[in-house]
């Protein structure tokens, strides 16, 4: 089982670990640490890059850096969930750009499990870029 637990610091500050024991401070005020909207984008980011880059391995595919950005609208009132959510992919290396277009499409239409559960609450879209040498 995965948990969390999060400890209140002072004014909207937050230290949360997780059971991996990493630690994540969050700040609604952004001045300190990550609203606590920000790390749900760095998830998303994280998850899928995650799945292109095994994907691409097992393709072989000669990439030699992936790079994956996120941008988001949230909704005007509470609970202001994202959106809309555009992902932009840079992959780098001599790749084939249909190995890259079909890892993003797996990643977002079967493994990304944090794209299915933002997915109920955004429209996810995607934009591709590859740097061949």
């Amino acid at each position: 089982m995965i948990s969390a637990k999060l400890k209140w610091t002072e004014q909207t500050r937050f230290e949360g670990t997780a059971s991996s024991g990493h630690m994540v401070i969050t700040d609604a005020d952004s001045k300190v640490g990550n609203s606590p909207m920000e790390p749900l984008l760095i998830a998303l980011c994280g998850c899928t890059a995650t799945d292109v880059v095994t994907i691409l391995r097992k393709k072989r595919e000669p990439f030699t850096a992936v790079e994956v950005s996120a941008e988001a609208e949230k909704a005007p009132d509470p609970p202001r969930v994202y959106t809309a959510i555009r992902l932009s992919y840079r992959v780098s290396g001599k790749v084939s750009r249909k190995s890259v277009e079909d890892a993003v499409r797996l990643s977002e239409e079967k493994y990304c499990s944090v794209g299915a559960m933002l997915n109920k609450t955004a429209k996810i879209t995607h934009q591709i870029k590859v740097d061949s040498p």
